[in-house]
């Protein structure tokens, strides 16, 4: 009975917030639209460097329904996106900290990490699709993603990000205006945490309060417009994701009520997999998990199959959602939409083609608008 019990928590996710918002804004929903989500993976890893102000801003305006980013802890206890915990694959680290080239992101101050090229690397490997504004991208804050969710970018002049300084000293951070290209989209934001360390879920539980986005606590309204993305003015705004089960359980004592999906990993499961679906699916229901999230078989990721039709089926007795990951092709998108609820994918293009939401304007002619 305990384990059912559970399972009632998941209401609370759609209940309306207190808040009252001016004439001109929506209140908050109390429901967002839970099949058929389109999970931008990082922003893109396909048409811009992942998780840059390029690839967010992308995902915003072409309409995916989440941007999704991992979450890293910078030596100041600034929460920032970026995948790897080494800087070697996407940064130019080895030039600019050669003695420190080997060291993880924890090791460097906010500031030294917004010294860093986070862009130029995708040039060098994607000749065709790189272009010259996407070198000297800065690596982002979760802050930063927050206001590009909310329709802004960061200000700059001469192309040269606008510090914002604090009692006369600068921290790392930057300013932000309205993005001049901003289509009206309010995706949500969608987390992931690594292995619990450092205190990083109540950070982030912080964090979301301060910008407005914990539902638990005076979650400020954000102004939606009709037959556009509106998820960010819902009650999962934000869903959190981790592949860790301490991680998960840190997350429920910090940030309860939030919608949490619990990832899978072949190699973190035992021999007998329908046994290690049976633990996962029985961990998610005691810890408030909504969503499972397995991977799925195929080029170009090549990922173990965790999306076989008896493990969706498995989930859904459960009366939890599939969030698989990672799609990249068509092929994929046809051989799985039975089985999931939502797709994380670097072709948010390809998504809502295959969903029928495409877009007027090319993913080339979009990020062109946005100034790349």
């Amino acid at each position: 009975m305990k384990i059912y019990l559970k399972l009632f928590v998941f209401i609370l996710l759609f209940v309306g917030c207190t808040n009252q918002p001016s004439k001109k804004e929506n209140t908050m929903k109390k429901e967002a639209t839970t099949n058929d989500l389109i999970i931008a993976h990082r922003g893109t890893t396909y048409w811009a460097p992942e998780e840059t102000e390029p690839a967010f801003r992308w995902a915003r305006n072409i309409g995916a329904d989440y941007l999704e980013l991992d979450l890293q802890l910078t030596k100041d206890n600034f929460l920032v996106a970026f995948h790897d915990t080494n800087l070697k694959r996407t940064t130019n680290i080895t030039t600019v900290f050669p003695n420190r080239k080997d060291l993880t992101i924890h090791h460097f101050t906010l500031k030294e990490l917004r010294s860093l090229d986070a862009g130029t690397w995708f040039n060098n490997r994607n000749s065709k699709l790189g272009k010259e504004k996407y070198k000297n991208q800065p690596i982002l804050t979760l802050q930063d993603v927050i206001f590009i969710a909310e329709g802004y970018r960061i200000k700059r002049i001469n192309d040269i990000p606008e510090k914002q300084l604090v009692d006369g000293e600068w921290d790392g951070t930057f300013q932000y205006e309205k993005d001049p290209f901003d289509n009206g989209n309010r995706p949500g934001i969608y987390i992931e945490t690594k292995h619990p360390k450092l205190n990083v879920e109540k950070l982030l539980a912080e964090e979301l309060s301060k910008l407005g986005w914990n539902i638990n606590t005076n979650p400020k309204s954000i102004k939606t417009q009709a037959n556009k993305v509106g998820i960010a003015n819902t009650n999962n705004r934000i869903i959190l994701q981790s592949f860790s089960p301490e991680s998960i359980e840190n997350l429920q004592k910090y940030l309860p009520n939030l919608p949490k999906c619990f990832l899978l990993w072949k190699s973190d499961m035992n021999a007998d997999l329908k046994e290690a679906y049976q633990q996962a699916v029985q961990f998610a229901l005691l810890n408030n998990v909504q969503f499972i999230g397995p991977s799925i078989a195929g080029e170009p990721n090549n990922y173990d199959e965790l999306t076989e039709a008896w493990m969706s089926d498995l989930i859904h007795k459960a009366n939890l959602k599939v969030h698989a990951y990672t799609f990249d092709t068509n092929k994929q998108f046809e051989q799985y939409h039975n089985r999931v609820e939502a797709v994380f994918t670097n072709r948010t293009d390809l998504a809502l083609e295959f969903y029928n939401k495409k877009t007027k304007q090319t993913p080339n002619q979009i990020l062109e608008q946005l100034g790349y």
